[in-house]
């Protein structure tokens, strides 16, 4: 999903300090140590603690922690050997958020979930990879990185007019200060010379891309368009916080504007997302309805129940006022209810999960079964995870006819596949079942011991 930044101001030693937001001193805070940042909050009073992660993948570490003085802010940190440190004051309440998304690629963000890795631009993840399990990354096309080298070099500072404000002395509803090149300007003359500096031309401020410009943002009722809603519904979805809305890549004269193609990726993350699915399947079209395997099932119920009702000439009297008492209501419903029950074969058709269940099965056991490369195995190392034991119950439980020939076929396969005599395989299944099946271990009993392998079968 797409991170609503909300930090407070940057740290004195932050090497990639974000535009408009005051420098506050983090002397106090340890920023050059992960674990160090973590134990200034970790279990040491009450409305105080920290974290630290190392990314072992992407590089360095991510640490937070509340500020001794101040619990209501927080400091987070993500660290990279390579590209420098970010050093952020945020409300406590977002830090471990923050933290979170620091997780895996992401060194800094921007520009409303713009993300830089240490090489390449990012939109904010929007389009979830089902198979990686995690956003999609979509780079933004001709994105620059801007530095503060390049913003002191192509403008007239006075770092005189720019203070450092101590954290007992900040103020979060302050306005953002207006002359932050100036304030800039003194981050870059404070930091210079210390043994912990990072270069001008490496310390990043901004991106800059063609889809970021400003005449290339869009509004709400662009936005909403894209997203084949009204401008209203989608005013009231950022009021509500709902739909996943990426925050506003900037905000002119009071309204949120984004740049086209995260508008592009929200419109497309709803036609992927669970109910843009559903959408698809709607049997009429409209949001809510059922879907078209749903509908089939009520369509078929309401004739037969139709026919049960009126056209039994038995049971349409019943509709008389005389017969409207609660035995007579009660009967009806028996009879509807074993229409249902009578019906489970055209909901979940059992020779199609007869199949579904063997291959369940087989493949829940293969891993563990080949790995043994033909040593004897014990009825206590055959088990099914919870999921598949409960999907064999049901099918005993509904179908236990074809629950028989599931077992069987299931049973065979394992003996070919990986030596298992059936009956151990059968004890085995039969342990899953009374752990994680519904079936009284009386009724289960005596299933199983019509189902499976006996004594005489030599196996």
């Amino acid at each position: 999903m797409s991170f609503n930044l909300r930090a407070l101001a940057n740290g004195l030693h932050t090497d990639h300090p974000i535009p408009g937001l005051p420098f506050v001193d983090d002397s106090h805070i340890p920023v050059d140590d992960g674990e160090a940042v973590e134990a200034v909050g970790r279990n040491v009073g009450q409305g105080m603690w920290g974290r630290f992660d190392p990314e072992r993948i992407a590089g360095g570490w991510r640490a937070f922690t509340t500020d001794p003085d101040r619990h209501g802010l927080s400091w987070a940190v993500r660290y990279h050997p390579t590209h420098g440190k970010t050093v952020l004051l945020v409300p406590s309440g977002h830090a471990a958020d923050l933290h979170t998304e620091w997780h895996g690629g992401p060194l800094l963000f921007r520009a409303g979930g713009y993300w830089w890795d240490g090489t390449d631009w990012y939109r904010p993840g929007q389009i979830w990879d089902p198979v990686a399990e995690e956003f999609e990354r979509r780079k933004a096309a001709g994105a620059v990185t801007v530095t503060a080298a390049d913003l002191l070099a192509a403008n007239t500072t006075f770092p005189d007019r720019a203070t450092v404000v101590q954290v007992a002395d900040f103020d979060k509803d302050a306005p953002a200060p207006e002359n932050w090149l100036d304030h800039l300007a003194l981050w870059a003359q404070l930091t210079t010379g210390d043994g912990h500096a990072f270069a001008l031309e490496h310390c990043v401020v901004n991106v800059s891309s063609p889809e970021l410009a400003g005449d290339q943002l869009i509004g709400v009722p662009d936005m909403a368009t894209l997203g084949g809603i009204g401008a209203s519904t989608l005013r009231a979805y950022i009021s509500r916080n709902e739909s996943s809305v990426p925050p506003p890549q900037a905000v002119v004269a009071g309204r949120a504007m984004w740049s086209r193609p995260v508008g592009q990726d929200w419109a497309e993350s709803r036609r992927r997302s669970a109910e843009g699915v559903r959408a698809a399947m709607s049997a009429s079209g409209e949001e809510g309805s059922l879907s078209v395997g749903a509908e089939a099932v009520r369509q078929r119920f309401t004739e037969d129940f139709f026919r049960a009702l009126w056209e039994n000439p038995g049971r349409r009297k019943q509709w008389v006022l005389r017969h409207r008492n609660e035995a007579d209501v009660r009967d009806v419903a028996d009879d509807l209810a074993s229409t249902v029950a009578l019906s489970l074969d055209r909901i979940l058709p059992a020779d199609l999960l007869r199949t579904t269940v063997r291959h369940a099965i087989l493949d829940d056991l293969g891993q563990d079964l080949a790995d043994r490369d033909g040593a004897e195995v014990k009825e206590y190392e055959i088990r099914l995870t919870p999921q598949v034991a409960k999907m064999l119950d049901w099918l005993i439980r509904h179908h236990p006819d074809t629950a028989k020939y599931t077992i069987g076929d299931t049973l065979r396969q394992i003996e070919s596949r990986w030596e298992v005599p059936p009956r151990v395989a059968g004890e085995g299944l039969r342990a899953s079942l009374e752990m994680d099946g519904e079936l009284d271990e009386a009724l289960l009993a005596e299933y199983l011991d019509r189902v499976l392998p006996t004594e005489a079968s030599g196996s």
